[in-house]
């Protein structure tokens, strides 16, 4: 039952390619944009480390304005690799922070998200990928990873589930700020 539980000391939220090219071309680009605003800020709130990655830069474009307007510090982990893992010095950095269980959300649901989870799990890592935060051009595309993710291992899971559960109690200024957020 552990997999089900999140901890804010014990999470990393990758945010995978958010890019000018790429979301120009994604279903549900809004809600994603939105949903992994949200789970900036309460990263942000929280101390929770981000890790921020960017495929192909030149040819995809660079993060989104109101991503990179969103983070503490835009300093994107630039990769060709579809699998994040498989990217050199990528497992180091997660590895750096210590923590056991990555949120994961981004573009594009059955490629770089699911190749990523996979590799995530495979390294022993407890995987959340954020549904609603998550998004391909097309959606059988997009269903099927998430059946493949869940087949795998992941857990699949909501923003305001994510929220919540990282916010532990209401009466904090935390839970007052993702309140107005959400609302």
């Amino acid at each position: 039952m552990d997999k089900f539980y999140l901890n804010r000391a014990q999470v990393i939220f990758i945010l995978v390619d958010i890019q000018e090219k790429l979301a120009g071309a994604m279903n549900m680009k809004d809600q994603v944009l939105t949903n992994c605003l949200h789970l900036i800020e309460a990263a942000k709130l929280l101390h929770v480390p981000i890790l921020l990655t960017e495929q192909y830069p030149k040819g995809l474009g660079t993060t989104l304005n109101e991503i990179r307007k969103a983070l503490s510090k835009y300093d994107p982990f630039e990769k060709t690799s579809f699998d994040c893992c498989s990217e050199k010095g990528f497992m180091d950095r997660v590895a750096a922070e210590g923590r056991p269980k990555i949120l994961l959300a981004g573009m594009e649901t059955h490629i770089c998200i699911l190749q990523t989870a996979l590799g995530l799990l495979k390294n022993g890592y407890v995987v959340h990928v954020v549904r609603d935060a998550v998004c391909s051009r097309k959606k059988d595309d997009f269903k099927i990873a998430l059946e493949f993710m869940r087949e795998a291992g992941a857990v699949i899971t909501g923003t305001e589930t994510v929220l919540f559960q990282l916010l532990e109690r209401a009466g904090s200024e935390p839970f007052r700020i993702i309140s107005k957020r959400i609302k």
